[in-house]
């Protein structure tokens, strides 16, 4: 199967999907050493993004379930071989061992809070010492008056760029990594400090600055109440988080 990306009539803007080709194939497994931008759809030259990996795994798993559950006809052996190949690949090149945690792509030693989505995602227990570690590191290193950035704040670029506020988004994931590792108090915290931000509404943006004291970046945002939803069903059930997870984890 072949997958081929190309630009529109009109382009896309520089480091958007300008052009990628995705292959699922017998041979190497080539859909791993493809590049791209990332869930933030990153400027700049294309990296190989862990969390880009990651769903892919996730496609090949979800894949294998619903066939397994539904009695689907499917190359069940080729996908279980595929998907522990890129938990393999993952594990060896996504992860820094001296920072002891995950981070943005692969040769980096910048952090990324869409690796929170790791233990969510079931790609590894909330208790793999790995796991831990990511938090561990983007508790020290992406906290921002305790809510968390999407972006390292240690990188370095050529460009000057907007200081953004802390993500919504990824706070409410990191508290969902506090649950699914059976620290519900800090989860409970977490959740109701980023409820607190909301407008008279309930209404929640894209970001947060706590220096201003005010919601920024788009309005409302789907992506953060969708974390917020999954986040409050999670805290639920603090008793059986692993058994009974949110809804965009495996079933």
């Amino acid at each position: 199967m072949t997958i081929k990306i190309t630009p529109n009539d009109k382009g896309n803007p520089p480091g958007k999907l300008a052009e990628a080709e995705l292959h699922f194939t017998d041979g190497p497994l080539e859909g791993l050493k493809l590049i791209g931008f990332s869930i933030w759809e990153r400027r700049g030259e294309g990296k190989r993004y862990v969390s880009s990996k990651v769903m892919t795994w996730v496609a090949f798993d979800r894949g294998i379930k619903s066939a397994e559950r539904f009695g689907l006809d499917a190359p069940l052996d080729r996908w279980r071989r595929l998907r522990d190949e890129i938990c393999r690949d993952v594990c060896e090149n996504g992860f820094d061992s001296r920072q002891n945690a995950f981070v943005e792509s692969y040769g980096s030693q910048m952090l990324d809070a869409s690796v929170l989505l790791l233990p969510a995602v079931g790609f590894l227990s909330a208790s793999d010492p790995r796991v831990r570690g990511t938090v561990a590191a983007i508790e020290k290193y992406m906290m921002r008056d305790g809510f968390v950035l999407r972006h390292d704040p240690r990188e370095a670029s050529p460009e000057e760029q907007p200081v953004e506020g802390a993500f919504l988004a990824c706070s409410l994931w990191l508290a969902d990594a506090y649950v699914l590792a059976g620290e519900v108090a800090k989860a409970q915290v977490l959740f109701d400090r980023v409820v607190a931000v909301a407008n008279d509404l309930g209404l929640l943006a894209e970001e947060f600055d706590p220096g201003a004291g005010r919601q920024t970046g788009n309005f409302p945002q789907a992506l953060t109440h969708i974390a917020l939803v999954n986040t409050a069903h999670n805290l639920s059930d603090p008793k059986k988080p692993v058994e009974k997870p949110a809804m965009q984890r495996s079933a």
